[in-house]
């Protein structure tokens, strides 16, 4: 075994702005139980010829293959007990790799903890403490735009961000990779999910703190990319790793949340990519691999059913918040252009 504990691994595509902040970091973190591995996903802006000029590890890919295939090179290639992976738009505090290590070790049936991510250029402001699900489909943020004072209680989640976590290596022998037919989005909620199904715990460690940029390769919180993978992969998610009687159970409110979300994308101006991101999901969601219904986990699919009662009522009280927090920044007889 290796002298280290962790490998921390960097996808990178066409992210040569944001690598110098996010290795300064890196080198000044306490812990030192680590190896970096950058896998650059066939860049074309220096990003490749940058890494080589700083002899940093890297895995040099000839195109680019998304989140997921980027990730899964550099875990098969790791020879650590753990994984952390880490987006390349991040500054991580002096202290996040040892508390994540800390973190995941208390167990062996923690699979995952996901960081304190917090807005790098908006600091009073949560982007990420631990991934949510609910009854709707509808995957969230937990904490995002909200005060980054709060959520300093360590707690379950139903998915690490992959953006900023840590994993438990053999695990992935056992519930398989990343999958690579999502290319990115909902790609950490499905290894967690499946995780979930053979009873393994993800947790939320807010001394972990790490600061993000957020959307550094797509560009932007909603674009067409993003819309039509998000709504393909949301198809996959459900399809993969919901046996049929959890889906009957919940396709009624998982209709109403294609109808909401169709609403919301067709206002903003991508409600044809929506769609268009639905049907490819319908048509191509046979070629997945389906988690096989184990009736001996039955009691873990339970779990799951109530982590997503429990999801969709955290999502209304967050948003509730939110709107609320609008409205005494903006008072009530304000609109925003």
């Amino acid at each position: 075994m290796s002298e280290k504990q962790v490998t921390v691994i960097i996808p990178n595509y066409n992210g040569l702005p944001f690598m110098g902040i996010c290795m300064d970091a890196l080198k000044r973190q306490r812990c030192r139980s680590f190896e970096v591995l950058v896998v650059d996903n066939g860049s074309t802006d220096g990003s490749a010829e940058w890494l080589r000029s700083q002899g940093i590890p890297a895995i040099f890919l000839q195109e680019n293959t998304g989140f997921s295939g980027a990730v899964n090179a550099g875990i098969r290639a790791a020879k650590t007990p753990y994984v952390l992976l880490l987006n390349n738009d991040t500054e991580a505090d002096p202290d996040f790799v040892g508390e994540l290590l800390a973190a995941v070790s208390r167990s062996e049936r923690i699979f995952a903890v996901s960081s304190k991510m917090i807005q790098m250029y908006h600091r009073e402001r949560m982007d990420d403490a631990g991934d949510m699900y609910s009854l709707m489909g509808w995957a969230y943020q937990r904490g995002v735009g909200r005060s980054s004072r709060g959520y300093n209680r360590p707690m379950e989640v139903f998915s690490a961000c992959a953006g900023a976590a840590i994993y438990r290596r053999d695990v992935f022998d056992r519930i398989g990779l990343f999958d690579e037919m999502h290319f990115a989005y909902l790609e950490d909620m499905d290894v967690s999910f499946r995780a979930k199904i053979c009873g393994y715990h993800i947790r939320y460690c807010p001394k972990a703190v790490v600061y993000h940029v957020g959307s550094g390769t797509s560009g932007s919180r909603y674009n067409p990319f993003k819309v039509r993978l998000a709504a393909r992969n949301s198809v996959y998610l459900n399809y993969k790793n919901m046996p049929l009687g959890q889906l009957l159970v919940n396709s009624p409110m998982i209709a109403a949340g294609i109808v909401l979300k169709y609403m919301f994308f067709r206002r903003i101006g991508f409600g044809k990519e929506y769609i268009g991101g639905l049907k490819e999901g319908i048509a191509t969601a046979g070629r997945c691999r389906k988690v096989p219904f184990r009736p001996e986990f039955m009691g873990n699919y339970l779990a799951v059913e109530w982590e997503l009662i429990a999801g969709s009522a955290l999502y209304v009280w967050e948003f509730s918040m939110r709107q609320l927090g609008k409205l005494f920044r903006t008072g009530p007889n304000v609109t925003k252009n």
